[in-house]
C-alpha cells in the first residue's frame, strides 16, 4: 500500500495535470476565437467612399506631422460655425500660422476630415498623423468635423448621411466597435460638441446604432 506521503504526492500530481489540461483547453479556445475573429475581419470589405484630399500644409498649429501609431476610436465634432462649409473650415485650419501671427493666445486646431453641408467630405490630415481636435485623445483617434446650417448644431440629412458612411468606413478599416469606440468631443472633455448630439442623447445613440447596422450589413 502507498504511504500517506506518497498518496499526497500522487494526488498533487493529478491535480496539477488536470489544471494543466484545463489551461491548455482554455488557451486553445481563446486562440480559436481570436483566429475566427481575425478571419472575419479579413473577410470584411471596405465600403466605397468618396472624399476630396486637401491636406493642410505642415505647421505647428494644425498639422504637426506627429505619427498616429494606433487608431482606437473616432471622435465626432461640430464646427460651431453655422452656415460655413467644409472647405471654409479646412482653409481656417490651414491659415492658422497667419492667424496666430502676433497673437498672444495661439490657436491649435484641425481635424482629419470635415464634412460639408452638401455631404462632401474633405480630408485635411493623413490618417497616419494626429490632428489637433480631441485633446487627450489626439494620439489615438481619427477626428471628424461636421458643418451645420444653424446655431442648433443639428446636421442636415446630407451631412448626417456622409458622417454615417465615413464612420462606418473607419470602424471597418480599424476594427472599431461603434458603441464603444465612436465618441463625441463631449465624451473626452465635457465640451458641448457636437452640440445637437450632446443635447439629444437619443439621437446620438440612434446614430451609433445605424453605424453598427451598416457594419453588419443590415
Amino acid at each position: 500500500m502507498l504511504s500517506k506521503k506518497r498518496k499526497r504526492v500522487v494526488r498533487c500530481g493529478l491535480v496539477i495535470s488536470i489544471a494543466a489540461v484545463f489551461i491548455l483547453i482554455i488557451c486553445s479556445v481563446v486562440t480559436a476565437i481570436g483566429r475566427q475573429r481575425r478571419e472575419k475581419i479579413k473577410q470584411k470589405i471596405l465600403p466605397q467612399i468618396t472624399f476630396e484630399t486637401k491636406l493642410l500644409k505642415k505647421n505647428k498649429f494644425s498639422r504637426p506631422g506627429t505619427a498616429l501609431k494606433k487608431v482606437r476610436g473616432v471622435v465626432v465634432h461640430y464646427t460651431a460655425n453655422p452656415g460655413t462649409d467644409a472647405v471654409d473650415n479646412r482653409n481656417y485650419f490651414n491659415n492658422l500660422p497667419r492667424i496666430n501671427k502676433g497673437s498672444k493666445n495661439k490657436i491649435y486646431a484641425s481635424s482629419h476630415f470635415v464634412i460639408g453641408l452638401e455631404g462632401q467630405i474633405v480630408q485635411c490630415i493623413p490618417l497616419e498623423e494626429i490632428a489637433y481636435a480631441s485633446n487627450d485623445r489626439n494620439s489615438d483617434t481619427i477626428s471628424i468635423e461636421c458643418c451645420h446650417p444653424d446655431k442648433t448644431g443639428e446636421f442636415n440629412q446630407a451631412t448626417l448621411q456622409a458622417l454615417t458612411e465615413l464612420v462606418t468606413y473607419l470602424c471597418i478599416k480599424y476594427d472599431l466597435e461603434p458603441e464603444e469606440d465612436v465618441i463625441r468631443h463631449y465624451d473626452v472633455t465635457g465640451k458641448m460638441c457636437p452640440l445637437y448630439f450632446v443635447e439629444h442623447e437619443d439621437e446620438w445613440e440612434s446614430f451609433k446604432k445605424k453605424v453598427a447596422e451598416r457594419i453588419e450589413g443590415k
